[in-house]
């Protein structure tokens, strides 16, 4: 019997050149208020908010509704009043003195894999309401995704980064629709972050396809909306 999965969709804010943050790793938001209110209006629509150590400790998000107009929005899309947070982390190097630890609003979990070192799980432990080792020395989405839709009714999972989260995401087949808003700035480099890093695929074959499903220009910014094909 195959095992019921969340609805995956994810957003990213990302330049013309289609990176999300500066090869230096260092995070300074770059989109516009529509973005930002955009981004809440997609968090008032899922059960669940997931994003890296990275993301987590970089940004120093704490992964929040954005006010009561959005919480409201919430209870009256039938959703409990703040979504489930949760953290990806391979190595478990998430910082545990990170400030999504210190708002306890909802529930915290940390997935992790059995690279994590038994010290660095104890620290999580104490700091997260749950910590879960699903694979050796990767991620299992797919048995991870299951537990949170069977343990806590996670129907509605909205990705918001970094990019070798996403990538991951992407390469496992998992992501149903993609929200991006292209802004107009170039940031360059090589090694800067987008919206898919991590092994990537080889061949165009193998490649993940999308449908363009809607594209709006709102202001100086390009809003598209993908879904899986």
């Amino acid at each position: 019997m195959k095992q019921k999965l969340p609805f995956v969709f994810s957003n990213f804010a990302m330049t013309a050149d289609g990176k999300i943050a500066f090869a230096s790793d260092n995070f300074v938001p770059f989109g516009s208020a529509r973005d930002r209110e955009h981004m809440m209006e997609l968090r008032a629509t899922a059960d669940a908010i997931i994003c890296g150590a990275a993301t987590v400790d970089v940004t120093e998000t704490v992964l929040g509704t954005g006010g009561e107009k959005f919480r409201k929005r919430r209870l009256k899309n039938g959703l409990s009043e703040f979504p489930l947070r949760i953290v990806v982390s391979g190595s478990g190097s998430i910082d545990a003195d990170a400030p999504i630890f210190k708002n306890h609003f909802s529930p915290v979990i940390v997935l992790t894999t059995k690279r994590i070192s038994k010290s660095k799980l104890k620290q999580l432990q104490v700091v997260a309401d749950e910590v879960k080792i699903f694979g050796e020395g990767e991620i299992d989405f797919f048995a991870a995704f299951a537990r949170l839709r069977k343990k806590w009714n996670v129907q509605r999972l909205l990705c918001e980064g970094g990019g070798k989260l996403h990538g991951g995401l992407i390469h496992a087949g998992l992501v149903d629709e993609l929200h991006l808003t292209v802004c107009t700035k170039i940031f360059g480099g090589r090694n800067a972050p987008t919206i898919a890093d991590g092994k990537g695929f080889l061949t165009l074959a193998d490649a993940e396809q999308f449908t363009l499903k809607s594209m709006n220009r709102v202001g100086g910014e390009l809003l598209a909306i993908f879904s899986k094909k």
